[in-house]
């Protein structure tokens, strides 16, 4: 009877696995560069994807999106994060599942299904990047450097076309735009980073839409002190602009448009 129950169990054998099953991480973050100007200005602001050289064989020399391949002890979530910052030095940041890339052939060491990632992370936490050892150099460059001048590995260049086609239709509909900024921002600061992901966002009256339409209305408040006096910020302006911050309340509709 034992060996009928055992004759009858399906065996694991039967089903084919891939040969991996690797996490790719598209890595963004907004680079300030302050003007050289007499008045005061915002500074020039730029979107970055992170990138490694790979050292070794497949795509030896080449530039590709920081990953790894997951554990069977860990989550393809977990695997990301581990990844990202054993291979850039990189830990925290914003971090979303961006989709599945299974196309025959993308990689040429077997049946590899990818993962992707895409993660937002502020400037400074770049400051001490490193690459791990199967990479030769990490690397910053702005998206169109990325899409149109690099030999990119694998089927990267479209991860990474997603992963932007993403960010910026999140950054009209949602308030994912916190990621790029500090704690407290005036409303030049928050456009301008909009429009550094988004270039062909314009609105005339975003001031007033952002602060006065029904639909948006407590998304921001007025950033205040202990007293409840409004803080200002004369940073990148002659005269004082009133300071922001964001509530954790989300909006139903695109908050900007």
């Amino acid at each position: 009877m034992t060996d009928n129950a055992e004759h009858s169990q399906p065996s694991n054998k039967r089903y084919r696995t891939p040969d991996g099953v690797p996490a790719d991480i598209v890595m963004f973050t907004l680079t300030k560069r302050e003007r050289k100007t007499v008045t005061k200005t915002l500074p020039i602001r730029e979107l970055k994807v992170m990138l490694i050289r790979r050292k070794s064989w497949p795509c030896a020399g080449m530039w590709a999106l920081p990953g790894g391949f997951c554990q069977e002890s860990e989550s393809i979530y977990d695997a990301a994060k581990r990844e990202l910052k054993e291979e850039t030095g990189v830990d925290g940041g914003h971090l979303e599942y961006l989709g599945v890339y299974s196309d025959p052939g993308r990689d040429p060491r077997g049946w590899i299904i990818s993962n992707a990632f895409y993660a937002l992370v502020e400037e400074w936490m770049l400051e001490h990047r490193q690459a791990a050892d199967d990479a030769e150099e990490v690397g910053l460059f702005t998206v169109q450097q990325a899409l149109e001048e690099l030999e990119l590995a694998f089927d990267h260049r479209t991860i990474i076309m997603d992963a932007y086609r993403k960010i910026q239709q999140q950054m009209l509909q949602t308030t994912i735009a916190k990621q790029f900024l500090p704690d407290q921002f005036t409303l030049s600061e928050l456009y301008q980073v909009i429009q550094t992901v988004v270039p062909e966002f314009n609105e005339p009256n975003f001031i007033r839409k952002i602060t006065s339409t029904r639909s948006r209305k407590g998304i921001l408040e007025e950033a205040r002190d202990q007293s409840g006096k409004p803080l200002h910020s004369n940073q990148y302006s002659q005269r004082p602009a009133q300071l922001y911050r964001f509530t954790d309340q989300a909006p139903l509709l695109s908050i900007y448009t």
